[in-house]
């Protein structure tokens, strides 16, 4: 099993390869009210922290990282690192409706 360490050390090895943006991503990161950047997704995955673990997600072995952009604003990118590069599936800001403080927990419903 891999543990929080393994998988972000997967996930930088893949993202000094190469950065790939799923179509969904973009749209995320496009939207008016979001506006994420490139820039804002290296930060958050050089240096971020693993808040979710998906090792059977459909997509290949995933995870969400809680970063913050250049503005100081919370991030979450959720991604899967491969051999090649780093597939980055979504990006958003996390809500604190959903999210309690420090957006590393989800709320309970």
């Amino acid at each position: 099993m891999i543990n929080n360490v393994d998988i972000i050390n997967l996930v930088c090895k893949s993202a000094a390869k190469r950065i790939i943006y799923l179509p969904h991503a973009v749209r995320q990161m496009s939207r008016p009210d979001r506006m994420i950047s490139a820039t804002d997704i290296r930060n958050v995955v050089a240096t971020g922290e693993v808040v979710e673990d998906y090792p059977e997600d459909a997509r290949g072995h995933s995870c969400l990282i809680l970063g913050y952009g250049t503005d100081g604003a919370p991030i979450h990118v959720v991604c899967s690192p491969k051999s090649d590069y780093l597939a980055i599936i979504t990006a958003y800001h996390p809500s604190a409706e959903e999210w309690e403080y420090g957006f590393k927990k989800r709320k309970r419903r």
